[in-house]
């Protein structure tokens, strides 16, 4: 089985890394399972690596803790103020073998400054008191903020004083996140708001026994606790249940237990072990449609799409799973170019229930042509067939303007006179093929198409559906176009198929041209030597508009706007746990500027204006919306031609105003935001979503910008040539390639 693997790419979001560390030996080894297990319970939707510092044990002594979590990681350390060192992480809470988390302790991963810990009373037998920070007790550790003299004092302190040694960056906890055991002598109960209990004596000492219930709570076997994490109810870290679940399942087979880790694998994007679990144990039972719902996803995620079509039928029979399963049964049927079976799918969806969206979009997108513009015939030779995601309705205001964007660099007329397109999400089968054959040229791109999952599918696992065999038989000329590697900081995905396509594409290729240097670097390395020097670089169209639309006129004026857009697609991946701390930079920033600009929110799908109503509900501050995804292409260039400033967390939200000669600063969330101003030498523009003083420094460059727009505005012009010579360039070639119609 091919493992998926993790993208890991924070130097260049700023992504913060994050573990939990134990020092222990092996007197205090037994504590940890229980340590791991409460862990797990009481937070069921975390798992970060946990270190486990050790003097030196065999490696055998931590399969135990191996069974029970994905992310053990060992390390050999001589003593517990590792954890102010610890290299590859940012922030590093360190707990004891003497602990167990009784409560929900995400305040704690979203801690951002200084060392966190609980100082803890003290009196002697004099009469004095005071408060102290133990040695092993909890800590948070902002490894930014942990400098040279700061370990040096720590490693001087010698195990006490560690509140004087800390001074300023110590950030007092709240007692509940390092509550001791000893305050519940007399067997004392233990309080409800308590997150980290911290036993200072045996576990099992008399007078403290409701301490040591609470710790008895997670002393189980390894298939109790699978049981309990399996059990609990919201939502559970899809790593964890992946390696909690399918053990439990080949003990206690179940119907609901084969669903749980059937989901858990379709989360990962592990589909084909998500089918091997599920299909023997739900076979064609009419009684189980949300199995069988679940299991003709992955299967159309495999692109088995006869056996997909069956399972969604079975799961439509059920009144409360059918309008879900009808619109996914229409995709199905138009990802196989069945657009009659699509629309009949989507109104069946609809009779189920007419209010639900995803059947209603298919509904219209799959309708008559007669019920539209039909255009006129022309021959097939005449015509580039440009394979992109075509946006339709309010989808991605980006999505809309770039496949335009491509066209405009070989012709004037972009319509369907001059081009054929093909959905790069339908299958190319053997008709399709005989369509793009009987092209003079095939175009691919732009956009990220190099993704494992927005519609994931078997054949190529990225975004074009196409299977090898086919690929091979393509005898047009083929050009990639501007294409980009989109994969996230830290998602998974398994590289084996898509290099063995990418393989077969880019020897498939007339041209080969992505569009940013970062995407050719992380392209060059899953190919084989011999390939990799014919990836080049071309810039994405949209960069470029100024050069590209007849008879563009840069404005001799401009509104006093700064527009700011943001994005919530795999929030998990963009923010981890710092969302909140954004929100509040975002607002400290945004306030800023209302003294200077009208800031307003562009919105490039329904979906980002979360921003808005999360700013108005933890800030109180409001702004107005600018609904991009409801624009013409012209509209949306004439926003953001118009505007000042704008800032924006989406590619395009950076590449189209760049494009209209607007000063951009970017959020950087995502991998190519970065790459992309590094191709320009403008590095400077883009600032981290997990920058800890993103909105001092937010507000401090786009006032610069502000302060002399002019010079900005030239900036970005000077920044053009480069991409504009790049592209007119490549074109030449391509004109060779192509012919001239």
């Amino acid at each position: 089985m091919t493992h998926s693997s993790a993208d890991d790419r924070s130097t260049v979001t700023g992504r913060r890394r994050i573990a939990f560390a134990v020092h222990t030996d092996s007197g205090r080894l037994p504590g940890l399972p229980t340590l791991l297990r409460s862990l797990a319970l009481t937070n069921p939707g975390v798992c970060e690596d946990v270190v486990v510092l050790h003097p030196g044990l065999p490696d055998s002594s931590f399969d135990a803790l191996r069974r029970l979590h994905p992310r053990v990681v060992t390390r050999r350390a001589g003593s517990r103020l590792d954890v102010f060192r610890l290299p590859g992480y940012d922030t590093v809470i360190a707990l004891s073998p003497a602990m167990v988390v009784l409560g929900d302790i995400g305040e704690l991963l979203r801690m951002r400054r200084g060392v966190g810990a609980v100082p803890q009373p003290w009196c002697d037998g004099e009469g004095r008191e005071g408060r102290a920070v133990r040695a092993d007790g909890l800590l948070v550790v902002q490894r930014a903020d942990v400098d040279e003299a700061t370990a040096a004092r720590l490693a001087a302190a010698d195990g006490g004083g560690w509140e004087t040694a800390l001074g300023g960056v110590l950030r007092p906890l709240d007692a509940r996140y390092d509550f001791l055991s000893r305050r519940l002598h007399d067997d004392t109960p233990v309080p409800d708001h308590v997150a980290v209990l911290h036993f200072t004596g045996p576990f099992d000492e008399a007078g403290y026994g409701p301490a040591a219930g609470a710790r008895r709570r997670f002393e189980m076997g390894d298939e109790e606790f699978r049981a309990a994490y399996c059990a609990l109810p919201g939502e559970k870290h899809p790593d964890l249940l992946a390696h909690l679940a399918p053990p439990l399942l080949e003990a206690r087979p179940s119907l609901d237990l084969a669903r749980t880790v059937a989901d858990g694998y379709r989360r990962q994007g592990r589909y084909d072990e998500a089918v091997d679990v599920l299909a023997p144990v739900v076979g064609d039972r009419l009684d189980a449609p949300r199995c069988q719902e679940t299991l003709g996803v992955c299967l159309m995620a495999l692109s088995r799409y006869d056996e997909a079509e069956a399972r969604l039928l079975l799961a439509a029979a059920s009144p409360d799973v059918a309008p879900r399963a009808f619109a996914q049964l229409a995709r199905l049927a138009w990802l196989c170019g069945r657009e009659e079976d699509a629309h009949a799918y989507a109104r069946d969806g609809l009779e189920a229930d007419p209010t639900d969206s995803g059947c209603h979009a298919w509904y219209v997108r799959t309708r008559p042509e007669g019920a539209r513009e039909r255009p006129e015939p022309v021959a097939a030779g005449d015509q580039l067939a440009h394979v992109a995601l075509f946006a339709e309705g309010r989808e991605n205001a980006g999505d809309k303007v770039l496949p335009e964007a491509v066209r405009m660099c070989f012709d004037t007329d972009t319509g369907p006179a001059r081009w054929y397109g093909q959905p790069v999400h339908r299958l190319v089968d053997e008709a399709a093929l005989e369509r793009l054959n009987a092209r003079r040229g095939v175009i691919v791109g732009g956009g990220g198409l190099f993704l494992p999952d927005t519609s994931p599918n078997g054949n190529s696992h990225w975004q074009w559906n196409v299977p090898d065999g086919v690929l091979a038989r393509l005898t047009a000329p083929l050009a990639v176009f501007a294409v980009g590697y989109n994969v996230f900081d830290g998602q998974l995905y398994r590289r084996g198929r898509f290099a063995e396509s990418l393989r077969v594409l880019v020897e498939r290729s007339a041209f080969f041209g992505l569009r940013n240097h970062g995407s050719i670097e992380r392209v060059r390395e899953l190919l084989p030597v011999g390939l990799r020097d014919r990836v080049r670089y071309q810039p994405c169209p949209t960069t470029v508009a100024r050069h590209l639309i007849p008879g563009w006129l840069d404005p001799v004026e401009r509104t006093d706007t700064v527009l700011v857009n943001c994005a919530y697609d795999r929030a998990g991946l963009r923010f981890g746990h710092d969302y909140a701390d954004f929100l509040a930079q975002l607002a400290t920033a945004l306030r800023g500027l209302r003294e200077r600009a009208d800031v307003r929110y562009a919105a490039h799908m329904p979906a980002d204006e979360r921003f808005v109503h999360d700013l108005r509900r933890e800030h109180g501050l409001s702004l107005p919306v600018e609904p991009l995804y409801d624009l013409t292409n012209d509209g949306i260039r004439d926003l953001y031609r118009r505007s000042r400033l704008v800032i924006g967390m989406r590619g395009h939200a950076g590449m189209i105003p760049f494009g209209c000669g607007t000063p951009i600063l970017s959020l950087v969330s995502h991998p190519k935001l970065a790459y992309f101003l590094s191709d320009i030498g403008r590095e400077e523009w883009g600032l981290s979503v997990h920058d800890r003083d993103l909105g001092p420094r937010l507000l401090e460059r786009a006032a610069a910008v502000l302060d002399d727009h002019p010079a900005a505005v030239a900036d970005v012009h000077g920044a053009q040539e480069f991409l504009w010579e790049t592209t007119r360039s490549n074109l030449g070639e391509l004109r060779e390639t192509f012919g001239r119609a």
